[in-house]
C-alpha cells in the first residue's frame, strides 16, 4: 500500500473529535496553534506536590522544527488527519524535483526548496513519504539514510584511517560530504543526510 491513514473521521465516530494527553503515543499527530505537529516522545510525570503533567518532544511537520512543550494532565488537543503517500523521486527538472505517486502514477512536479537540505542526496528512485491533509501537503519525508557512489575525491592511500584526518568528496547526486582519506572514487559510502555525516563505506 502506498497511502497510510493515520487518522480518520471514522477513527473516533461517537467520539469527542478532541483527544487529550492520556491518548498520547509516539507518532501521534494533532492540530496546535494552527499548526500540524507530531509527537517525537513524551513522559508523564506526577510530582509530589502540584498537578500531574506530560512532558513532550514535538516536531512541526511543515517545517520540521522541534519544540518541548509540557501540557497539563488531561489537557485536550485537536488530533490531525493526515495520509502518509508514498512516492518516488524520478528527476530534477530545473528548480523542480519531479516525483511520481505510487498509487495513481501521477508525475508531480515539487519545488527543490520545500525538500529541504536532504534533497541533495536523492537520486533516481528514492522513496518519498508526503504527509497530507485533505487537499493540502504539509510536508516530505526524505530518506534518512543513503548509499551513494563517489565521484570526485582527492587519491586515497591504503592504511591512511587517521581518526581525525577527512577530505571532501563529491557524490553522484553532487553532494559533497567529508569522508576518510582512504575512501577512492567509485567507492560507495553510506551517509546520514540529516547531518551530512559519512558512516561507513559499503562497496569498493
Amino acid at each position: 500500500m502506498s497511502v497510510i491513514r493515520l487518522a480518520s473521521a471514522s477513527d473516533i465516530e461517537g467520539h469527542s473529535l478532541a483527544i487529550d494527553t492520556s491518548d498520547f503515543r509516539n507518532g501521534l499527530s494533532f492540530v496546535m496553534d494552527n499548526e500540524f505537529w507530531t509527537i517525537i516522545e513524551f513522559q508523564h510525570v506526577k510530582p509530589g506536590k502540584g498537578g500531574a503533567f506530560v512532558r513532550t518532544r514535538l516536531r512541526k511537520i511543515k517545517s520540521g522544527q522541534v519544540i518541548e512543550k509540557t501540557f497539563r494532565s488531561g489537557e485536550k488537543v485537536e488530533p490531525a488527519f493526515i495520509e502518509k503517500v508514498e512516492m518516488q523521486y524520478l528527476y530534477k527538472q530545473g528548480d523542480d524535483a519531479i516525483v511520481m505517486d505510487l498509487d495513481t502514477y501521477e508525475q508531480i512536479p515539487i519545488p527543490m526548496a520545500t525538500l529541504g537540505d536532504q534533497a541533495k542526496y536523492l537520486k533516481e528512485e528514492s522513496k518519498i513519504i508526503a504527509s497530507v491533509s485533505g487537499a493540502e501537503t504539509l510536508g516530505y519525508e526524505l530518506p534518512n539514510f543513503m548509499e551513494l557512489e563517489v565521484t570526485e575525491t582527492d587519491p586515497g592511500f591504503k592504511g591512511d584511517t587517521v581518526s581525525g584526518s577527512n577530505k571532501p568528496a563529491t557524490l553522484e547526486t553532487g553532494a559533497v560530504v567529508q569522508v576518510p582519506f582512504h575512501i577512492n572514487i567509485g567507492d560507495v559510502i553510506k551517509v546520514d543526510t540529516r547531518t551530512d555525516s559519512y558512516l561507513e563505506r559499503v562497496k569498493k
